[in-house]
């Protein structure tokens, strides 16, 4: 298998090409070599729908780099992330993925069926502060790192744009005035709160200077 630059070859353990595709250009720019899932040659299975039964995105996470580091053997990188609505008391939290219910649907249907249980649940709500949550976790021959981020905003009435994935048309970023919809891959990292969960992540880990 082939070297990276800098280091040597991790695993991004994620089956979201949304994911795959907002995380590469950080990897690349911190000079670490990374390979997916299916590029590490590793079958999904029905084990993967408990990785997510913690109650925090730490928990998640963790469980998450702990399970592919034990199958893989290579120095492991995942992430559990979600958006909390402050009306909903904090929901849909760690289930973001599965809110809906939909254990038939995968990709945009599956986003699209929870963004409709959002937007129901918000009904005639006064109050649509939201944010998105990110934990990303390394795990490494005796090493365990989690590192926690966020972005503030609001959930709008109407989806906008054509970018991102999940709830990304329905999220308006407070910093930037855009839903992560309707802003370039570029723009959303700058904000992000996947971007800076692995920010902080690699620069504990001294990947960053």
């Amino acid at each position: 298998m082939a070297r990276g630059s800098r280091r040597g070859v991790h695993l991004l353990a994620t089956r979201s090409t949304g994911k795959l595709a907002e995380l590469r250009p950080i990897f690349a720019a911190a000079g670490i070599e990374v390979i997916d899932l299916e590029q590490a040659g590793i079958a999904e299975s029905a084990d993967e729908d408990a990785l997510e039964s913690e109650e925090t995105f730490e928990g998640n996470a963790l469980a998450k780099a702990v399970h592919f580091h034990g199958l893989s053997g290579m120095p492991t990188f995942a992430d559990d992330s979600g958006i909390e609505v402050v009306a909903l008391g904090g929901a849909p939290g760690v289930r973001s993925k599965r809110w809906s219910g939909r254990a038939d649907l995968r990709g945009q249907a599956l986003d699209d069926a929870n963004n409709a249980l959002l937007l129901e649940r918000l009904n005639g709500r006064v109050d649509r502060r939201a944010r998105y949550v990110c934990a990303a976790a390394f795990r490494g021959p005796g090493s365990e790192v989690v590192e926690r981020g966020e972005v503030s905003g609001t959930i709008t009435f109407e989806p906008r744009g054509q970018n991102g994935f999940g709830y990304d048309p329905y999220f308006e970023s407070a910093e930037l005035g855009r839903t992560f919809g309707e802003v370039s891959r570029e723009e959303k990292e700058h904000v992000s709160h996947r971007a800076r969960a692995f920010a902080k992540l690699l620069r504990r880990m001294q990947y960053l200077d």
